[in-house]
């Protein structure tokens, strides 16, 4: 939303924002961008009246904004509504959707764009390091849109990404989440088939091949030319470094060229293809792609270092489901070797919260020395005496500093703002040191 907000704001309209416990970096975007946030939400936000609200899917009925926009008639739309009306509507849109990895892959393919000189417009959930905003508006045709498959608005349930009406479009995973919305993998499924239904015969449907997710969504009906990454996919690679900082392209099993970047992970690694593939289809030659690669910046939040004290790096990472922190965890492992890793995981996502994937977390942890699960709603994560469970921000802030080790490494893995966890902690290090 905050996204929309600074491309409403190009575009010339006026805006202003109501929102709670809005932190950094978006509201340091919407700050410098001068858009008025006001915090908490109210019937007088919304006076004088606006010709028109824009209502976030975390929005429901009972909320005092929504209520009085409905008792007077104001015009409102959801966000991926007014973004197809308002941006989409002339643009080659490129989209990515995908339980993991829509960010960065998003960010990857308006970096290879822009290094092309296409200059495109885009919408990306995070803050990527080229660029250093989430959202921009420009007169180029393209436009690269993060695809999410949460519902749309309290009165619109579906996805969001069956607005966008993307030419080229990349499904680059598929399991399950968003366990307050959707009650099974093939109530997700269905969504995905939704968004394929609506992607044209001229356009592009990039996957991977070992998604047996996806393999289920194409085989309900695809009718638009598909191309794949992976083992034995259109698109493969194969490692020159182990954690994935250099690895081969090949396309059609012919090599055609090498990626040399700041980035590590398998996962990282499938999301470059899926970009590489994404912009070839817009016009982007290979090796172009590759060029622009080894120059991407990683988006914030995504491995980011946030600082070092006392011989111990502290990272910051976005990752909340167990897939995303084991891959996570994994290219850390490989590009630190044996040196000790302390990994956090935040349980802060609705699914979490729920109680779902517990008996996958732990394991997702398997890689880390010491592993602590932050637990604010006290679920019994596991029997496993050696997992440190912390119900207190502070907790894990004591537990890490009783650990930490010089050379070490302390991976923090959370949704939201973790408390304010990373400047504290490195702010102790220094202390200690």
């Amino acid at each position: 939303m905050g996204g929309i907000a600074q491309l409403a704001l190009q575009k010339g309209f006026r805006v202003t924002g109501s929102d709670k416990n809005c932190y950094p970096p978006m509201s340091t975007q919407l700050e410098q961008a001068g858009i008025q946030l006001m915090e908490g939400f109210s019937a007088d936000n919304l006076e004088p009246q606006p010709e028109c609200v824009v209502v976030g899917n975390a929005m429901s009925r009972g909320n005092p904004e929504v209520e009085y926009m409905l008792e007077r008639g104001i015009t409102y739309r959801s966000g991926p509504q007014w973004l197809a009306d308002n941006i989409l509507h002339d643009k080659w849109v490129i989209s990515v959707a995908g339980t993991h990895g829509k960010t960065t892959t998003s960010s990857m393919v308006a970096w290879i764009l822009e290094y092309a000189d296409c200059n495109p417009g885009f919408l990306i959930g995070g803050v990527p390091e080229n660029f250093g905003v989430s959202a921009r508006l420009t007169d180029s045709i393209f436009f690269v849109v993060e695809a999410d498959e949460y519902d749309t608005a309290f009165f619109d349930k579906r996805s969001k990404f069956v607005h966008y009406r993307s030419r080229t479009t990349i499904l680059n995973n598929l399991e399950f989440d968003h366990a307050d919305i959707f009650d099974d993998l093939s109530a997700i499924e269905t969504q995905f088939h939704h968004l394929v239904r609506t992607v044209p015969g001229n356009g592009l449907i990039v996957h991977p091949t070992d998604s047996p997710a996806l393999d289920r969504v194409l085989q309900r009906g695809c009718w638009t030319p598909q191309q794949s990454f992976g083992s034995n996919g259109d698109w493969q690679f194969e490692l020159v470094e182990p954690d994935g900082s250099q690895f081969n392209v090949y396309h059609q099993t012919q090599l055609v060229g090498k990626v040399k970047w700041s980035l590590m992970g398998l996962h990282n690694v499938n999301n470059a293809l899926a970009a590489i593939a994404a912009a070839h289809h817009a016009g982007i030659t290979i090796d172009v792609a590759i060029e622009a690669l080894g120059q991407f910046k990683n988006v914030k939040r995504r491995m980011e270092l946030k600082g070092e004290q006392g011989g111990v790096k502290v990272y910051d990472d976005f990752a909340h489901h167990p897939t995303a922190i084991q891959l996570t965890l994994d290219g850390l492992r490989k590009s630190v070797g044996k040196s000790p890793i302390i990994a956090v995981v935040d349980i802060r996502s609705n699914t979490m919260r729920m109680g779902y994937h517990k008996d996958k977390i732990v394991p997702a942890l398997a890689q880390a020395d010491i592993k602590i699960i932050h637990d604010p709603e006290h679920i019994k994560w596991t029997d496993d005496e050696s997992v440190i469970v912390a119900d207190t921000v502070d907790k894990v802030e004591q537990a890490i500093l009783e650990h930490a080790q010089t050379g070490g490494h302390v991976l923090l893995m959370s949704n939201g703002a973790f408390g304010g966890i990373y400047d504290r902690l490195l702010q102790s290090l220094a202390k200690r040191n």
